[in-house]
């Protein structure tokens, strides 16, 4: 079992040009979207997250079960969803503003446990920066870290939504030890102004760095891989990054490879491999418009 913690909330993306234009409501949030994706490719997968009684929350809870994906450890609560809306560049590329204050996922509160079978737990974005549920979910990740259990992070940094950067960047870093795999954008690594080796030293066994497209490129303690990017026509980027992280975490368990060990032991052909193989998960959902990560069978062959 793989669990997604933190946010889920709607994507208001634009049909249109112009400041007016039509806003089509759209299923998201980083770590919704990687719980998504990891049930396409067939993996185990469940969600921990706090969901709003309201309709977006409902149709958000809906998905998920479509998917496969386990809700069981799904807080509900009164407050609304949260609402992202997206503007989409000439080149596809996504930039959010967002409307968070009062929202149901702000509140989420740290499990008393993981669910039975966890393997491995995935953070990232919004969820680590708006208090109180930011605190709840460090929390989780340092107790799944405590316990042995295989701590995967991408910051995914939305600056807007950062009050404090300097602080936030010092949180960041806190964060480190209790990490195995870090996977962040080149954006990303500029924003919180370090380097994959200072971010090795620090904790995780492998970080890996989106590159658009130009690929990924893996750096560990035993080397650095790299696979360029897959061309596609791209029509926008929405939940690209999180494909990637869902297809990381696909692939590591499929090599059982959910372990700082096994990361530094599956060298060039391991990490080419599975590098590859995110790649074109994430180039597939560029291809379309929004977070629309493929199946399994997308990727066959």
């Amino acid at each position: 079992m793989i669990v997604v913690a933190g946010e889920a909330l709607i994507d208001l993306v634009p049909r249109g040009t112009g400041a007016l234009a039509a806003l089509q409501p759209a299923l998201g949030g980083g770590p919704y979207n990687t719980a998504v994706a990891l049930g396409r490719l067939g993996s185990p997968a469940a969600f921990c997250s706090r969901v709003s009684y309201d309709a977006f929350g409902q149709a958000l809870l809906d998905r998920l079960r479509e998917t496969g994906v386990d809700v069981s450890s799904v807080q509900r609560g009164a407050e609304p969803t949260t609402l992202a809306v997206a503007t989409v560049g000439a080149d596809g590329s996504a930039a959010y503003s967002f409307y968070v204050d009062g929202t149901a996922d702000r509140l989420f509160t740290a499990p008393s446990a993981l669910p039975s079978g966890t393997r491995a737990v995935s953070f990232g974005t919004c969820s680590l920066v708006l208090e109180p549920g930011a605190s709840a979910y460090e929390e989780l990740m340092r107790a799944a870290a405590a316990q042995g259990v295989f701590t995967a992070l991408d910051p995914n940094i939305r600056a807007g939504l950062i009050p404090d950067a300097d602080a936030y960047r010092a949180r960041f870093k806190s964060w480190l030890p209790s990490v195995s795999l870090l996977k962040l954008s080149e954006e990303d690594a500029r924003w919180l102004g370090g380097t994959p080796e200072e971010w090795l030293a620090a904790g995780p066994a492998a970080v890996v760095i989106t590159r658009g497209g130009d690929g990924l490129t893996a750096f560990t303690a035993g080397g650095e891989y790299a696979v360029p990017g897959e061309l596609v026509e791209v029509v926008d980027t929405i939940g690209a990054g999180d494909t990637v992280n869902a297809a990381l975490l696909h692939g590591l368990a499929a090599r059982d490879a959910l372990s700082a060990e096994a990361l530094a032991a599956l060298g060039n052909d391991g990490w080419t491999g599975l590098l590859g193989f995110a790649t074109r998960a994430a180039a597939i959902t560029c291809s379309r418009a929004g977070a629309e990560p493929p199946y399994a069978h997308e990727l066959e062959g």
